[in-house]
């Protein structure tokens, strides 16, 4: 069993021995992961950092100590309220990531629930590609999820089945913009529409397409609304750390009212000695350096520069679909609206199992897909740096899996 060492270390041999801990991790820098990370360059990476050790050792629960920090994190959350088409009196909170913005969303609306409907055994209806981490966050509060699959063939909510799934139980509602397994949005607008009808709470899991899909929509793409512009939109979460590229640690949950806040998300206590305890999140202390970073890389980039990240996303997805599509036998799942899409096997012959472990073999973080089988990619900026490699070890690899002749020597640049 490891110990802690009884004499300390130098720096210098840990640093060393940190850096040869990676040697078998994958590489990001060269955009050799489909997943897992947020990217743009050297520039951006050394803004994060230095602004994050600039908050290195101050905690963000207090707020009395570092008045910078309550300043600091109220602009993060006026400049995602104002992205979000927020009305007066909306109200963000400032979360460690997308599955505290959701389990936030879901505690507040459960709480509201009891206290102005009279549900004590809550329900949730969402659309069966709606993230895992619902279910999660759910589970922990005591709210049953249910799930209902699509009948549409563009794997979008099926809002006429949510319908029927209300019953008196029923709290929320929510959809995904995009979704994860397929990048493509949700029907909103029709969601929250029947969220009104009905009396319920209507969440937008925006962790995704928060801060990428205003800027992809500006330079000219078709996106849908999907935030609070859409009447009955209750609750937004939106990631910070990931196309809002702020350092890790970095998401908003958003609220239409601050009312619901004051009243049913905030945990306030008393009954102990030290006196009145309040806290907005399901932390305790939480790191001055998330919102530092989150604050500089907003200010940094601005709007110009998020425009940029969206532009380069969405051409590096039209070279890479449009390469793909050109492989005989392989297809990209259509719609895909965003920074994610599928890909699949379209000639019965080729196993597209064989084909994720091939790309493995050569280097590549492979994210698979259950359903349909498939091999699912959520782009970077820095994922333009591949394409071309990307695309000539999949030729190669699927030339291999159709047993052409010197296939497992064809081209590759790296």
């Amino acid at each position: 069993m490891m110990r802690i060492p009884q004499k300390g270390r130098d720096w210098s041999f840990l640093k060393s021995e940190l850096e040869d801990a990676k040697k078998d991790d994958f590489s990001w820098r060269r955009g050799r992961m489909a997943l897992y990370y947020y990217y743009l360059d050297e520039e951006l990476k050394r803004v994060q950092q230095e602004a994050y050790c600039a908050y290195w050792n101050e905690n963000n629960m207090a707020h009395r100590a570092f008045p910078s920090l309550k300043r600091l994190e109220g602009e993060v959350v006026e400049m995602g309220l104002s992205l979000l088409h927020a009305p007066p009196g909306a109200t963000a909170t400032f979360t460690s990531g997308g599955s505290e913005s959701i389990f936030l969303a879901l505690k507040t609306a459960r709480d509201w629930a009891r206290a102005e409907k009279g549900v004590t055994r809550p329900k949730a209806v969402v659309p069966r590609t709606c993230h895992p981490t619902f279910t999660r966050a759910a589970h922990y509060l005591g709210i049953e999820v249910v799930r209902v699959r699509t009948s549409r063939n563009d794997f979008r909510a099926d809002v006429a089945g949510m319908a029927e799934r209300i019953d008196a139980d029923t709290i929320m509602l929510m959809g995904s913009a995009p979704n994860y397994p397929f990048g493509v949005f949700d029907p909103i607008a029709d969601i929250a529409a029947l969220a009104q009808e009905r009396g319920l709470w209507m969440h937008v899991d925006a962790c995704v397409g928060g801060f990428l899909a205003p800027f992809v929509r500006d330079i000219g793409h078709d996106i849908p609304a999907f935030d609070f512009a859409v009447p009955g939109v209750t609750s937004i979460s939106a990631d910070l750390h990931k196309y809002g590229m702020a350092a890790w640690g970095a998401s908003l949950m958003l609220l239409r009212e601050q009312r619901l806040k004051d009243k049913y998300q905030i945990f306030t206590f008393d009954d102990w000695e030290r006196g009145a305890y309040m806290q907005p999140t399901a932390q305790g202390a939480r790191p001055g350096g998330a919102v530092a970073a989150a604050w500089a890389v907003m200010n940094y980039l601005g709007m110009d520069g998020y425009h940029r990240i969206a532009r380069i996303i969405m051409e590096t997805k039209r070279r890479l679909t449009g390469g793909i599509n050109a492989i005989p036998g392989l297809a990209v799942l259509e719609p895909n609206e965003l920074s994610i899409f599928v890909y699949r096997a379209s000639d019965p012959a080729l196993d597209i199992g064989a084909i994720a472990d091939g790309m493995a073999a050569r280097g590549w973080f492979v994210g698979r897909q259950a359903e349909p089988k498939g091999i699912h990619l959520a782009l970077n900026p820095n994922h333009e740096v591949m394409v071309d490699d990307y695309l000539a070890d999949l030729r190669a690899v699927v030339a291999q899996a159709r047993g052409v002749a010197g296939a497992a020597t064809a081209e590759r640049s790296y």
